[in-house]
């Protein structure tokens, strides 16, 4: 359908139902985004064209805290945050796509190689998807689109993956029948930001990205990790995902992140393996007091967050197929409290007066006590917090968070149950 068709066909209420399929808890107000994007596109491509709508979420780490680095388990979940696109299309045998905010990019393909040039940009992500495409033997070819995120930067839930989901997905879309599975599109995405963006990312943003719902992941194999979605909606059990952003820099915290997969690996090696996936966890308990004095106290105690949180992924993960809400929620808590003492994660070693998770933590506690749960998100040192929050008491708490790290800090997110897709209308093949 054209421009035209495809505004009266969201006008009239065709896609609603796909909205709320999408975006559970949030659906309103998604028809009029993709109103706004299609005459965005329309005015800038020209409304005449046959065009496609896609999306692909940003994504939440649930369990699995600094484990995906050492071969490890992760429990993520996409979110109802997203990027989306109008896209068509063209025989130019160019990608250009104009992100709102952003301005466009415009990709030939003639030229597929890396280029030192557009290292760090988003050019890089465009070619080396392009790139991955050709190299695997699926069609690629030019489009044009226009594309808009609500995906919070910096705040975690990978923007960076949903957009290279989101041209994935466009590619394998308009020129694969959907041929290429999500894992693969995810895969393509890493390839890009790895080789062509030049950021030694792993596969966890991808793949959350690509495969939607709580997907657990496990990277004993990082070549084909295997991975399983599962589905639950955190609404069904009365509780919303809150993201707080407790602000903090991540500016100067490069040495931080470094020195936890560094540490890791010592362990590591002195029980014989590169990472700690590799390990057994009752060799480094027989082997603690040999190993103590090889390697500072704090790599032991990282590798022992490790151990604990690689578990927990999979108790989480048998809790949610149970239907055992609360015994998750009790994972959830345990991951954080493991983050806090063991992983040491929560606020720069070198900067005493930086303490902005450690508050958010311990707001998040007096207000939940046992009724939710919360922990730290991602990476740590400076951002953000998540917490499972009660829905009778979603609205004090948000009030009481935002007082204190200032107005629209606490976001509240739906888990999303599908993840890169094209977006059709209901009944519509």
């Amino acid at each position: 359908m054209n421009i035209t068709e495809l505004t009266a066909a969201l006008q009239s209420g065709t896609y609603d139902g796909t909205f709320r399929t999408l975006y559970p808890g949030r659906w309103e107000g998604q028809r009029e985004r993709y109103l706004r994007i299609a005459a965005a596109f329309g005015e800038r491509f020209g409304a005449e064209r046959t065009v496609e709508l896609f999306s692909a979420p940003g994504r939440s780490e649930i369990g699995g805290n600094h484990t995906d680095h050492q071969q490890g388990r992760v429990l993520a979940a996409a979110v109802t945050l997203d990027a989306v696109a109008v896209a068509s299309k063209n025989d130019r045998n160019v990608i250009r796509i104009y992100s709102e905010g952003h301005g466009e990019e415009r990709i030939n393909l003639e030229k597929l190689e890396i280029l030192p040039t557009e290292e760090g940009t988003t050019a890089a992500l465009i070619r080396g998807i392009a790139a991955r495409f050709y190299e695997l033997d699926l069609r690629y070819g030019g489009f044009d689109a226009y594309v808009s995120s609500d995906v919070l930067p910096g705040s975690g839930l990978s923007s960076s993956a949903a957009y290279e989901v989101l041209v994935g997905t466009m590619l394998n879309w308009l020129y694969n029948d959907g041929k290429a599975t999500p894992v693969l599109v995810a895969k393509v995405g890493q390839f890009a930001e790895n080789n062509y963006f030049g950021k030694p990312c792993g596969l966890m943003d991808q793949c959350a990205s690509a495969v939607g719902g709580f997907c657990l992941m496990d990277f004993a194999d990082p070549a084909s990790p295997e991975v399983a979605s599962i589905p639950c909606a955190p609404a069904d059990y009365g509780y919303a995902l809150c993201l707080i952003d407790a602000g903090g820099s991540h500016a100067d915290l490069t040495d931080e992140y470094a020195a936890i997969p560094r540490e890791m690996r010592a362990v590591a090696k002195l029980l014989g393996q590169e990472v700690l996936g590799k390990t057994q966890e009752a060799d480094f308990y027989a082997r603690l007091g040999e190993l103590r004095g090889q390697v500072p106290d704090r790599a032991l105690l990282r590798a022992m967050h490790f151990y604990g949180d690689n578990q927990r992924v999979l108790e989480q993960t048998e809790a949610l197929r149970q239907g055992d809400f609360q015994h998750f929620l009790a994972l959830v808590r345990a991951s954080g409290r493991s983050s806090m003492d063991l992983l040491q994660n929560i606020y720069p070693s070198g900067d005493p007066g930086e303490r902005s998770l450690s508050l958010a933590l311990a707001l998040c506690e007096r207000l939940l006590a046992r009724d939710g749960a919360w922990r730290v998100h991602g990476g740590g040192f400076a951002g953000t917090v998540q917490a499972f929050v009660p829905l009778n008491a979603l609205e004090d708490f948000q009030a009481q968070m935002e007082a204190v790290f200032g107005a629209g800090t606490c976001h509240i997110l739906s888990v999303r149950p599908a993840g890169g897709v094209r977006v059709l209308a209901e009944g519509e093949a």
